[in-house]
């Protein structure tokens, strides 16, 4: 009897003995290894890819979408969108139940729509109109052709932070009207933050909305 107290005493002695081990190792050592390493080669990927402004007031992350539109007024479901800003992509997040208008970051999810749906389809029709509509100045017209996929259809996860060069040049004029620059300079701002592919071929070229639409604010402020 005593011997088999006493092996059973050893035995969780010996497992409480590895789980102190594991834990410190697996739960405190370990964590604070590759955080450490992290904070010192990839600083700010590891504190989440913040953006900042001019003035070093962080405004967001690179990785998460972010909307641009006008305060909600009465009557109104969905605010609309401030036009004096660069646009991102739709963002439907996953369904009727729970749309994903305001990319957040709780929503996250496709709509799963197929191509013949017939709401899919109603929505890419009055996102296509009205990009035409908002993005048509005085002395330039935008054409249904002219819109890129990415204008009327949301990303996979409904909180895409990029569009498309496309999508970022067909608003060039509209937001060099609503904020009294020139065409040439807008143009050079998106061609400042276009990056291109990975390594040169893999993705596709992408504006990220958030670093261009703050470059935008720095330079409106400076006109």
């Amino acid at each position: 009897m005593n011997n088999s107290v006493g092996n059973t005493g050893r035995v969780l002695w010996a497992g409480l003995r590895a789980l102190l081990v594991l834990t410190l190792v697996c739960g405190v050592l370990y964590p604070l290894a590759v955080t450490g390493i992290a904070q010192l080669a990839f600083p700010g990927k590891a504190n989440g890819s913040e953006i900042e402004d001019a003035s070093g007031k962080v405004v967001g992350s690179e990785l998460i979408g972010q909307t641009y539109h006008l305060p909600l007024a009465d009557g109104e479901e969905t605010p609309a969108p401030d036009l004096r800003w660069f646009q991102p992509r739709p963002s439907n997040g996953l369904g009727t139940n729970s749309v994903n208008t305001r990319y957040s970051i709780v929503l996250s999810g496709a709509t799963n729509r197929s191509g013949d749906n017939e709401d899919l389809i109603k929505w890419v029709t009055d996102a296509k109109a009205a990009v035409v509509k908002d993005n048509s100045t005085a002395g330039h017209t935008v054409k249904p052709s002219d819109v890129p996929a990415d204008a009327v259809t949301s990303s996979g996860s409904g909180l895409d932070p990029h569009i498309s060069p496309e999508y970022a040049r067909l608003q060039i004029h509209r937001v060099a009207e609503r904020n009294h620059l020139t065409v040439a300079q807008v143009d050079q701002l998106v061609a400042d933050h276009t990056d291109d592919r990975i390594l040169g071929f893999i993705g596709e070229p992408r504006v990220n909305v958030l670093a261009l639409n703050t470059a935008l604010k720095d330079l409106a402020a400076t006109r």
